[in-house]
């Protein structure tokens, strides 16, 4: 969930339901007499992102499967292979428990020091991050790691009904983690995710006198019966808690910390700054 080594920093697990959804898909487009560079525009995506799903790297999402079926003629074909897919697919066991509770949430906190969450990572950033990794990761691995990222990320748009709150340290953009075009890339895609409704998005400062984040980063959800559940990681390794005790004084931090760093406007004001001194 986090940013880099979170959402599946351990070994790729490949998806055998995601590469049968490809397989089906691939079949109706060749039945169909459409290439991925005919096929693609007609249901508003690349053929590289084509690609990538029919080769199991990648969640299709909603609207394609419906335009495909339309296209192809599929008669909910598609639809019916789309049936058991999860998001969790290709991501690190460690991590699944806690993908299938942010899943479900219906709200969702994080506070970051490390790198930015991975719900709001663009492709080039989680493509450095993978890129760093150690022990190195093979192309296939780093293809079904970023598959994986980027299928969850469509949670931000579709629950509209979630609140998503994210804190993380001004010291994670000012690192620069892939260059300065990424840092370019990933500012431009916060400045557009903090327009969404349902997201908010603070940057903690560089100097605060008052921080009640000195313990780390956490993660927060709050599930469907309206309990709390907390996450941590690190190094390949992640944890769980949903003891009452542990999870209050976890939500009293967060409530914290959400009036110790800019607000939005600032936040903006902040991020359209450090873009244009890139």
């Amino acid at each position: 969930m986090a940013g880099g080594t979170s959402s599946g920093g351990g070994e790729p697990e490949p998806s055998e339901a995601l590469k049968g959804f490809g397989a089906v898909l691939k079949a109706l487009r060749e039945r169909a007499g459409l290439t991925q560079e005919e096929f693609g525009p007609r249901v508003r995506y690349s053929p590289h992102y084509v690609a990538s799903i029919e080769q199991g790297r990648r969640f299709p999402p909603k609207d394609l499967i419906e335009r495909a079926e339309e296209v192809l003629d599929a008669d909910r074909v598609l639809r019916a292979a789309a049936r058991h897919l999860t998001r969790r697919a290709g991501l690190a066991s460690w991590f699944r428990q806690w993908a299938g509770i942010e899943e479900e949430a219906i709200s969702l906190y994080a506070y970051e020091c490390r790198l930015i969450p991975g719900l709001l990572q663009p492709e080039a950033y989680i493509r450095a991050v993978f890129g760093s990794r150690l022990p190195p990761l093979s192309d296939e691995q780093i293809e079904q790691q970023v598959g994986a990222r980027l299928a969850r990320q469509g949670t931000l748009a579709e629950r509209v009904n979630v609140a998503f709150s994210f804190i993380i340290e001004q010291a994670v953009l000012e690192r620069r983690t892939g260059g300065t075009a990424v840092t370019q890339v990933l500012i431009d895609h916060l400045l557009e995710l903090i327009c969404l409704r349902n997201v908010e998005i603070q940057i903690m400062p560089l100097r605060t006198e008052d921080h009640a984040g000195l313990d780390g980063s956490m993660y927060l959800a709050e599930t469907p019966d309206n309990s709390w559940i907390g996450y941590f990681e690190g190094h390949d390794s992640s944890g769980l808690t949903s003891s009452p005790k542990q999870v209050s004084s976890w939500l009293q931090r967060y409530g914290k910390m959400r009036s110790q760093p800019l607000g939005r406007e600032a936040t903006v004001g902040l991020l359209e700054q450090m873009r244009g001194a890139l």
